[in-house]
């Protein structure tokens, strides 16, 4: 043990004559902790954990340069790093995430991201460490609820907790996350509505909420988060109509609802908006397809198969600006399908099983 120390201490001295501060013991510490916690058996990340100084060549760990405080924890298990191409494999690790992360209390991020293997819980004590900025676990297997009060970390501008088992509803508090500008929970199990209060998110330009248990209706608040531009909601249960104000905002260029249980019209607005991913498929949307295309309607992507859908394609989608893959199938519209652009380059899966439509891809009228 006194060997130890002694080794301990000339690594201390000699950090010192060099002129820069080690790390806090305390920071150290709590790293070492946070390292038993985990298993990582392929690579050997952990390799250069060794020595007094958690600032200096410790991989992943990056700290301030004038407190020395460990301000980033940066593992990600899909890397183009030379410790990899070296393995000629991606990562893999298992374990959990020690609550004593939280006393590296000036963390600004934490990215422990696609390791496949990581259970366990989001530790509690995260939502004290007033300095974060990005939380990042995509890729693991965490399970148990985001914190409740999850909405305490007011610098917070990345949340990335997607392709979990987290479970539970999105918690009230979330919406005070006002400088958060990616939110990304797709696939996952949570439940539960999103909040009415949705739109006091003003920073967000990303909300990826897809693949989970969500029900109830889009709140008309999105349409307030100016600075919105990607909306995903698809693989849900969310109910309702849609509504007519996400057309109208100023930036929203994908919007994917599809595989969710909305019902209603489709908004007029839809079409004349700056969207260019809209994809509608598999709801219970109704009535006619709005004739409300224009030079304005330009389209990488526009799907509105599996809805009942019924009357005409509408002549309007003619003077579509472009119109790349579009989809209309499984619907009842009837009549003749309109020729020229964008149809002349479409195959007959994009009308098949409707009522009555007819002409080229599909059988003469």
């Amino acid at each position: 043990m006194s060997c130890v120390r002694s080794i301990t201490v000339v690594v201390l001295l000699m950090a010192l004559s060099s002129g820069v501060r080690p790390c806090p013991p305390s920071d150290r510490a709590a790293l070492l902790a946070f390292k038993a916690a985990l298993h990582e058996p392929y690579l050997g990340i952990f390799g250069s954990w060794t020595g007094a100084d958690c600032c200096h060549k410790w991989y992943g760990v990056s700290c301030d340069q004038e407190t020395r405080r460990v301000a980033d924890i940066n593992l990600r298990g899909e890397s183009e790093e030379p410790i990899f191409e070296k393995a000629h494999r991606t990562g893999y690790m298992t374990g959990y995430i020690s609550p004593a992360i939280c006393k590296l209390a000036r963390l600004s991020s934490v990215t422990i991201a696609d390791w496949k293997g990581i259970s366990g819980e989001i530790p509690r004590c995260i939502t004290t460490l007033p300095f974060l900025r990005i939380i990042d676990l995509i890729g693991n297997r965490i399970s148990g609820t985001i914190p409740s009060d999850i909405g305490r970390l007011h610098r917070l501008t990345v949340l990335n907790v997607a392709d979990n088992l987290i479970s539970g509803t999105i918690p009230a508090s979330l919406t005070n996350l006002t400088s958060l500008m990616h939110l990304d929970l797709r696939n996952n199990h949570i439940s539960g509505p999103i909040s009415r209060n949705f739109g006091r998110l003003r920073m967000l330009s990303r909300a990826l909420l897809s693949g989970n248990l969500l029900s109830g209706p889009i709140p008309g608040s999105v349409s307030q988060i100016y600075r919105l531009a990607d909306l995903d909601l698809s693989r849900n249960q969310i109910s309702g109509p849609i509504p007519e104000s996400l057309g109208k905002m100023a930036v929203l260029s994908t919007l994917n609802l599809d595989m969710n249980k909305l019902s209603g019209p489709i908004p007029v607005s839809l079409f004349s908006s700056g969207i260019s991913d809209l994809n509608l498929s598999r709801n219970a949307l109704e009535g006619n397809i709005p004739d409300a295309f224009g030079v304005r309607s330009y389209f990488t992507v526009l799907d509105l198969s599996y809805n009942n859908l019924k009357g005409p394609i509408p002549k309007s989608i003619s003077s579509a600006s472009y119109i790349g893959h579009l989809d209309l199938s499984h619907n009842h519209l009837c009549g003749k399908i309109p020729v020229g652009s964008p149809f002349d380059h479409l195959e007959a899966s994009s009308f098949v099983y409707n009522d009555c439509l007819c002409g080229k891809p599909l059988k003469p009228c």
